[in-house]
Parts: structure tokens; sequence; C-alpha cells
């Protein structure tokens, strides 16, 4: 599996997606941006585009284009709660650093 999901996130996901009423799953990409050069892009997905590759994991589907897949292949997604902040984090075999703020990384 090229993606995988955490149970934490695959509640979280699914609880957004319940609370919406429609979509397959969650996309996940990357998009160039930030002072590390890359940052992930998360949104709903109510339609497939050709090229997309969907895995399965917890019962959620995750959504990823061919580009965005050389970036992230083999991470994982977590969804974390840290005192009053929470949010998605990843671990991604193929960054080689993250700048300071955590918004962007490099490959």
């Amino acid at each position: 599996m090229a993606i995988s999901i955490t149970e934490n996130a695959a509640k979280h996901v699914s609880a957004q997606l319940a609370s919406r009423g429609h979509g397959l799953g969650i996309r996940v990409g990357v998009t160039t941006t930030g002072c590390s050069g890359m940052a992930y892009v998360l949104e709903f997905v109510d339609k497939l585009e050709v090229g997309d590759r969907v895995f399965e994991d917890q019962g959620v589907k995750i959504i990823v284009d061919p580009k965005s897949l050389t970036y992230i292949d083999g991470t994982e997604m977590d969804f974390v709660k840290q005192g009053v902040n929470e949010g998605f984090e990843f671990k991604n075999p193929n960054s080689k650093g993250e700048c300071g703020c955590g918004e962007s990384f490099n490959v």
C-alpha cells in the first residue's frame, strides 16, 4: 500500500465525510509552496480524476494523483491532538527535511 492511515485519522476523516453527507474519500496530494518546497494538500473527493490511484485503509478511501504519489509513496497519515491544537501529521519516508514551522517539506 502506498498510503496508509492510522485509526485516529480514519475516525476523523470518516466523521467529516458523514457530516458532509457525501464523498468517496479524501485526496492527499502535494503542491509546491512553503520554505522547504512542498506542502501537503487535503480535500474531499466526490469524483475520481483520470489517473487517480485509490488506496483503502481502515475503511477510508485515500485518493492520490500520479504526480503526488511520487513524493508521498509510503506515507502514513495520522490525526493528532496536542492540547487545544489538532491536525494531520504525515510520516513520509521520502522527506529529506522540513521547515522550522513544519508546514512544508523537501525530498
